[in-house]
């Protein structure tokens, strides 16, 4: 037997014992190093409790992380910008100190910076622990003392994490909004929070949370990695923000940057201390090639203290039930996974492997489960590297789940081609096939497949069409075909093996257009930086259509429980374009042809007994016609000519349905 379980789990992987030997070993001497005798993880992921400012008896002390600087002094509206009234004392090899007499010395809303004397070179740099960043009318960021006089009060006590049936629901708050505005926390709180809650999501994945100076990033150029950002209103607002979805049941995940990091010296942390080296890689490795973006060097002490204290902070400060990882890929192959095609395990086990990285995402991994128990991690990796969802215990590197991001990719691919042409086989193959015991998330489309240059998958459908024939009166066969395929593409996406499913905020309901942030190029426009609820709210318009076929789905895959589970395939005609297939007592029939309906076809199902269509997408509130009975029992028998039983039923053209076994009726 091996010693690692994910050997027996994997039959492709035993060939690389020796590197899950390594991965494994490598992890336990980077955790040895970190930790005393007898600690844990979340014994030594404090850093933010000891850095940064902090109250005491007699006013504030306030520490920095800067090895190699020459002189650090404390600036700030309390002492009138004094750039050495206040200097900071070097306690140690790697650390600086000062306190200040007098809490009031420091009030609440006061900037803040440090002076950075580092070889030679003399600047003005915001406090790496800053919890609060804001920008002035100048545009000019500064650290602000946020002290205010009545703490944030927490009443969720009693919200239990869910981890398992995810429906995520991306959101990004800024563009969450109509108004051609950065919206705020408490709008979101107010009125996307209850969209979310009635359109049947259970978790809401935040994006673009950690403060980042340029707004049309997406949150992806993060500068200051433990203050929220200011783009969208107070600590206390996103605080409150949190605690509401709590008392609505929904789970809130952050998406957590931690595979790089914003160059920019003066807002972020390059160069804090003088050296290109403090947090990143040395040189041209230290910078990603196609991000313009910094690199961790996650073998450093110092910069797992700073990451995985990071992490045990949003945890605790902002009650965040987990965090989808981003840029995985790019964290674990030293070549970020450029130009890869990852056919053969060994692409996932080679000297391109960044062992340290994936170290680091080990320990990230269970420093969150030693916070909460019940945390959600999620990885955004395109690699498929294996074991990246197994527990550490089976030599896995500890997620919950990873996203399918081959899922859109194919989408993608299939949508350029005409209808007649869609391959059935290998859309089979390409949303079921997965990593044994390794659970996924399934998606359509995420923010990325929409953002300028592409298109939401419904106006890939129908373009132009959705500006003159949306309206429920008015019949239009480009609309038509793109609302019907828009149905049928995600109820096949979740239901086909997936363990979770993801939607970015409003493609539920078929937003149009695309995502472009304000930005030089477009005349910092907000056009494209924004959600329109309007369509959604107006009765008259068919985006109403989609969102109740989008919520009927999600209430369908937690009432028949069809997340996680091993499916059966009955069927694939792909001259005809039907396929068929079994998730647990629920039989799906999905006729992709774009005309030809069938009166009498023949499904395989290998099963005595009753069916009945419980759902389908021809539903004329789901935009339809109405044409299938919800009332007609279907008796399986011996199909002629074969040797195994099933149904003869009527399908339409661009229509899928679902029957569930009712041998009680």
């Amino acid at each position: 037997m091996a010693k690692w379980e994910i050997l027996n789990i994997d039959p492709w992987i035993k060939d690389y014992e020796d590197d899950i030997n390594l991965r494994m070993s490598e992890y336990e001497k980077a955790k040895n190093r970190l930790i005393g005798e007898g600690q844990t993880l979340s014994d030594f992921a404090n850093a933010h409790h000891y850095y940064g400012f902090h109250k005491t008896k007699t006013g504030w002390i306030y520490r920095e992380w800067a090895p190699t600087a020459d002189g650090l002094y404390l600036i700030g509206d309390f002492n009138d910008w004094d750039r050495h009234a206040h200097p900071m004392k070097k306690i140690n090899d790697e650390d600086w100190e000062i306190s200040i007499k007098g809490i009031k010395t420091i009030p609440h809303g006061s900037r803040l910076k440090v002076l950075v004397d580092a070889n030679g070179k003399i600047s003005d740099r915001i406090p790496l622990f800053a919890k609060r960043v804001e920008r002035d009318e100048n545009g000019d960021f500064a650290a602000v003392m946020y002290n205010p006089r009545s703490k944030f009060k927490w009443s969720d006590a009693d919200f239990k994490i869910k981890n398992d049936d995810l429906l995520v629901y991306e959101a990004h708050i800024g563009m969450a909004g109509e108004e051609g505005k950065v919206s705020t926390y408490r709008e979101f709180e107010k009125n996307i929070l209850p969209r979310i809650k009635k359109a049947g999501y259970n978790t809401v994945q935040l994006m673009a949370i950690a403060e980042h100076p340029y707004y049309g990033s997406f949150g992806y150029q993060v500068s200051n990695f433990y203050a929220p950002s200011s783009w969208y209103g107070e600590i206390n607002d996103l605080k409150s923000l949190v605690n509401t979805a709590h008392e609505m049941g929904l789970n809130v995940i952050m998406d957590l940057v931690h595979s790089h990091a914003v160059k920019n010296t003066i807002e972020g942390i390059n160069e804090f201390d003088g050296t290109d080296y403090q947090f990143f890689h040395q040189g041209e490795n230290g910078n990603h090639p196609d991000w313009d973006s910094k690199l961790f060097d996650y073998a450093k002490p110092g910069v797992a203290h700073f990451l995985l204290s990071n992490v045990k902070y949003w945890l605790e400060e902002f009650h965040f039930d987990g965090f989808r990882f981003d840029g995985v890929t790019s964290m674990i192959y030293k070549n970020h996974g450029r130009g890869i095609s990852f056919d053969h395990y060994d692409k996932y086990f080679s000297m391109n492997t960044d062992i340290e990285a994936i170290n680091y995402l080990q320990m990230a991994n269970e420093l969150a489960r030693e916070v909460k128990e019940d945390v959600i991690t999620i990885a955004e990796d395109m690699s498929a590297m294996p074991g990246m969802c197994l527990p550490i215990s089976k030599g896995g590197i500890g997620f919950d789940y990873r996203l399918a991001m081959g899922m859109p990719d194919f989408w993608e691919r299939t949508l350029k081609k005409r209808d007649e042409d869609w391959d059935l086989s290998n859309m089979w193959y390409e949303l079921s096939t997965h990593r044994p015991e390794e659970r996924r998330i399934a998606y359509v489309e995420s923010h990325d497949q929409a953002l300028v240059g592409s298109k939401t998958i419904i106006f890939t459908l129908a373009d132009q069409e959705m500006y003159w024939h949306m309206n429920k009166d008015d019949d239009n066969y480009i609309v038509e075909r793109a609302i019907a395929l828009h149905k049928m593409i995600r109820w096949i996406t979740i239901t086909m093996g997936s363990d979770g499913y993801l939607n970015f905020m409003g493609n539920e309901f078929g937003h149009p257009e695309w995502i472009d942030f304000p930005r030089e190029g477009n005349g910092y426009s907000f056009d494209y930086a924004k959600r329109q609820w309007s369509l959604l709210d107006n009765n008259n318009l068919k985006y109403e259509y989609l969102a109740n076929f989008d919520k009927e789905m999600l209430g369908f895959i937690e009432k028949y429980k069809q997340l996680g589970n091993m499916i059966f395939r009955l069927w694939i005609d792909n001259d005809r374009k039907v396929i068929a297939y079994r998730n647990k007592d629920i039989v799906y029939i999905y006729n992709f042809h774009p005309t030809n309906s069938y009166d009498s076809f023949a499904v395989p199902i290998h099963d005595m007994g009753k069916f009945k269509v419980v759902m389908d997408t021809d539903e004329v509130k789901f935009g339809g016609k109405g044409r299938i009975s919800h009332e007609y029992i279907y008796n399986t028998e011996r199909l002629a000519g074969t040797d195994y039983d099933g149904i003869k039923i009527y399908i339409p053209a661009r229509t899928a349905l679902a029957l569930e076994k009712c041998d009680n009726l």
